[in-house]
């Protein structure tokens, strides 16, 4: 079966303003990993995904020409299953047009084609903040919605190679909470977005995901 796949589209930005309440106002910062809660049939919620350890290095070399002009570079994830983990085993880099704080991908069927062609899934995607530090806008989490809703598993990895704190990190939408406050918001572009209503971040550091030192992987860079 063939897997649709959303591009990693950061869509050129117009400012907004929401009519907000600054108490009702969500946390911009990522909440903690929370551990996969138990099914009822006694699975996991979410199944566990390998993402080789120096996908990330690899992909800020990839990046660096844009990172030193302040521009950012953006990829896509994608693997396979495998005895019900997921593998990230190609890290996609497409055409793309970018600014400081936005990265737009460029004929998207080439992503659907090799994805198609080598029976992979969208996995996630990568992209670099610059200069800005280690968290997921409102624009990424509109993003990472379109994968996440597909794939519960689907990850977003931020890097920020000017953070001394935080230089990277894996992120996804918390489900419940943060799933449906993106779900039911309209607005495009940088904007600040409600707090959920159980008051739990939206957006939250994976703990279904693992490090793999032993994993292999290929780039595709076809910009």
């Amino acid at each position: 079966m063939k897997q649709p796949s959303p591009p990693p589209v950061l869509a050129q930005v117009h400012q907004e303003l929401a009519q907000i309440c600054p108490s009702k106002v969500a946390d911009p910062r990522p909440g903690p990993a929370i551990p996969s809660l138990e099914a009822k049939d006694g699975s996991n919620a979410y199944q566990h995904l390998h993402v080789p350890v120096r996908i990330m290095d690899d992909f800020l070399r990839l990046a660096r020409s844009n990172t030193e002009r302040n521009l950012e570079t953006c990829g896509v994830l994608a693997g396979s299953l495998k005895n019900r983990v997921f593998h990230i085993t190609t890290l996609i880099i497409p055409k793309q047009e970018s600014t400081s704080d936005s990265c737009q991908t460029l004929n998207e069927e080439e992503i659907f084609e090799v994805q198609d062609r080598l029976s992979l899934f969208p996995l996630g995607w990568i992209h670099t903040h610059p200069t800005q530090t280690c968290f997921m806008s409102s624009v990424d989490l509109h993003t990472h919605y379109s994968y996440q809703i597909m794939l519960p598993e689907a990850v977003a990895i931020v890097m920020a190679p000017t953070d001394e704190s935080t230089p990277h990190g894996i992120f996804h939408l918390s489900d419940p909470s943060g799933v449906s406050v993106i779900r039911n918001c309209q607005q495009r572009g940088f904007h600040p977005h409600e707090e959920s209503e159980d008051g739990n971040p939206i957006y939250e550091h994976c703990s279904h995901v693992f490090l793999n030192a032993k994993l292999k992987y290929e780039v595709l860079d076809l910009r």
